[in-house]
């Protein structure tokens, strides 16, 4: 007999507020996390979409090797928005019916008390709408940006023209249900990240 569906809480921010961490919260209190970020990075290794991506964006964003460079790809497909639509088209799909799978697979699993899903364009790509939760991290933007840059983003232009494709950090704020802050220590996070999924765990409502 199937279980009952999980909750599926869909996590929301900006670029660098820690979405991931927060995530990885979740996960301590009994969630499976499905990553997203780790799907994606999956896929670009996979030939038949490293031939699509060479057949859309050309031959410089791949090494002596054939591997897709990552940052390169970055470059190209973030400074412009038919170029963003466009790999979106061919990644997206793919990270979609994989999220999907996970969900089932979790879903299955006595153990997991919710599903968690970072995914970055959570909103850009229609997958708020699916779950039950939303909770949004909230940061400022010079932390924000100072994380960003730590993790290998080239500079403040190249987040900034991330962010002019993405849906507006207050629009993202204002669907979400619950709001954790991070710009403290993750102990701090940590406790309200228990808070939050107390609530949850606990309602039938949001």
């Amino acid at each position: 007999m199937a279980t009952a569906q999980k909750k599926l809480i869909g996590i929301l921010g900006g670029i660098g507020s820690g979405k991931s961490s927060v995530a990885g919260e979740f996960a301590k209190l009994g969630c499976r996390v499905i990553d997203a970020d780790k799907i994606a990075h999956q896929f670009l290794a996979e030939k038949e979409v490293i031939e699509q991506l060479v057949k859309a964006f050309g031959k410089n964003i791949v090494d002596e090797n054939g591997k897709i460079m990552r940052k390169k790809l970055a470059e190209i497909v973030f400074a412009d928005k038919v170029k963003n639509a466009r790999i979106n088209s061919i990644i997206h799909p793919l990270v979609d019916d994989r999220c999907r799978e996970l969900i089932a697979e979790y879903n299955e699993i006595d153990q997991v008390k919710a599903i968690v899903l970072d995914v970055p364009l959570l909103a850009e790509v229609g997958w708020a709408e699916r779950c039950d939760v939303l909770v949004f991290v909230e940061c400022d933007e010079e932390i924000r940006y100072r994380r960003a840059l730590q993790r290998g983003m080239n500079n403040l232009e190249s987040i900034k023209k991330r962010e002019n494709l993405q849906i507006s950090l207050d629009n993202k704020s204002d669907i979400s249900h619950y709001i954790v802050h991070n710009n403290s220590e993750m102990s701090a996070v940590a406790e309200q990240v228990k808070r939050v999924f107390s609530i949850i765990l606990n309602t039938n409502q949001v």
